[in-house]
């Protein structure tokens, strides 16, 4: 459905080079990567805000990359909502409707959860609700592709989460297909069908987000998902060894580098790696512990008191990346 083709647009040290991308009609796709990686750049090139350098943006075969925003078929969600003060919340979806209708508006609100507001202007709204209509209003527009730019960065975490899902679920439930910027890993675990890692305005690894989360093929994609422990090590032979214990690793094979793991890929074996536990955190249905590894210190889901030693293995071969 949606096809970018090499597309580079350079602000000096910045900006996007050579993104190749596609998106199946319905899919949701999540643009994962710290601020200033280019991911709202590419949203913008996409949106036509922006003009690229080179490259092509097609969308069911359409080529878009020459033509106006407004003749894209594509609608925009923005982080501040961008919502008309003086416009009540079904106003803002009439206005942007092809063929307005008034039942047909108050249907696709409630929808939204805003049954009953239709007639309240954004300063009588809360920050979940300006986002519900601004989400409504884009759906009137019946786009061929929606671009949400870290739609919910602005609200507080718990409405965060349950926006993030009942949106996720309206959109499949439309067939919408969408472009997500975002810089949650959980965000983009929770709502994406694929996920675009962006490094430097590169792509630095795209697939399904639990694939580039469990198998990270840089350093830059694993860091992307947190989460992470990082631990200088020395390979031989596909191995890191310490006190007796090897543990196959994939990546490096030979030399120095840093073993990479998540903290839920160390559990307790008898024949593990011995560790003592330096802290014990709480966390949501489950508990973390800082322990120190014959490498260095390293977070791991764990079940422990501090002081205590335990015996510690991987679930499998885990990843080392070159220093």
């Amino acid at each position: 459905m949606l096809r970018i083709e090499g597309l580079t647009k350079s602000f000096g040290k910045a900006g996007v080079y050579q993104v190749s991308l596609e998106l199946e009609r319905g899919q949701i796709m999540a643009l994962l990567g710290a601020s200033g990686s280019g991911k709202t750049t590419l949203l913008n090139l996409v949106a036509g805000l922006l003009t690229p350098d080179s490259g092509r943006i097609l969308l069911e075969g359409e080529d878009l990359t020459s033509l106006a925003p407004e003749r894209r078929g594509l609608a925009y969600v923005f982080q501040d909502h961008a919502l008309w003060p003086h416009l009540t919340a079904l106003e803002h979806l009439l206005l942007v409707m092809k063929e307005p209708r008034k039942e047909e508006a108050l249907a696709l609100l409630e929808r939204v959860g805003l049954s009953g507001l239709e007639g309240r202007r954004p300063h009588q709204l809360s920050g979940g609700q300006k986002q519900r209509v601004a989400l409504a209003r884009a759906l009137a527009a019946k786009p061929r592709l929606l671009l949400l730019d870290e739609p919910y960065s602005a609200l507080d975490p718990v409405l965060r989460e349950e926006l993030r899902l009942e949106v996720a679920a309206l959109l499949q439930a439309e067939g919408v297909s969408a472009l997500h910027v975002t810089h949650d890993p959980d965000e983009a675990l929770a709502v994406a069908d694929r996920v675009a890692v962006m490094e430097g305005g590169r792509i630095v690894q795209e697939g399904p987000p639990a694939e580039v989360y469990a198998r990270p093929s840089s350093l830059a994609a694993a860091r992307a998902f947190g989460r992470l422990n990082l631990l200088p090590v020395e390979v031989c032979g596909g191995q890191v060894r310490w006190d007796g214990v090897a543990w196959p690793v994939e990546g490096l094979r030979e030399g120095q580098g840093f073993l990479a793991f998540r903290y839920e890929e160390l559990v307790p074996s008898p024949a593990g790696l011995l560790a003592r536990v330096q802290a014990s955190y709480g966390g949501r249905g489950e508990r973390l512990c800082r322990v120190r590894l014959a490498w260095g210190e390293a977070v791991v889901k764990l079940e422990a008191r501090p002081g205590q030693e335990v015996r510690l293995a991987p679930l499998g071969p885990l990843r080392v990346f070159p220093r």
